[in-house]
């Protein structure tokens, strides 16, 4: 693929990623950190690699499906923090926008996104892989 999408950001890049859905592991690093913190399991679980309707399927429905659970817990996002691991492309014009994204469909105006190079060492340094972290703070509404 000679694009890849990140939080929803299509960026132009000589490779993209591989996966059953589209491969947006921005959004599913989000929607991983939501779970988590609600303690309800992994996407795995939930939108399972070998089900026909998550195949190609858009991570933002992952995450909205998040979000969703969110509010029916009566959560709100206080803030997201999220670090993107990868040797190229240099993220530094479109963090911004994968911020706008995430904080779009969780409605909060904490996000930040970050991004960094593994300074050529390991599958991701190769640029072989992306990784993804991000801790999410939610706070129960009263």
């Amino acid at each position: 693929s000679d694009e890849l999408i990140l939080g929803g950001v299509h960026i132009p890049c000589s490779f993209g990623l591989e996966g059953y859905s589209d491969a947006d592991v921005v959004y599913h690093s989000v929607c991983e950190a939501i779970l988590g913190a609600l303690g309800l399991g992994d996407i795995g679980k939930i939108f399972p690699d070998n089900a026909i309707e998550n195949y190609k399927r858009n991570s933002l429905e992952f995450v909205v499906y998040a979000f969703q659970k969110l509010v029916e817990y009566h959560y709100e996002v206080v803030n997201v923090d999220m670090m993107i691991y990868l040797q190229k492309p240099n993220l530094k014009e479109y963090k911004a926008l994968i911020a706008q994204n995430i904080k779009n469909v969780l409605k909060t105006d904490s996000v930040n996104v970050k991004a960094t190079t593994l300074e050529k060492q390991g599958l991701i340094g190769t640029s072989k892989g992306i990784g993804t972290e991000t801790v999410i703070l939610i706070k129960k509404m009263v």
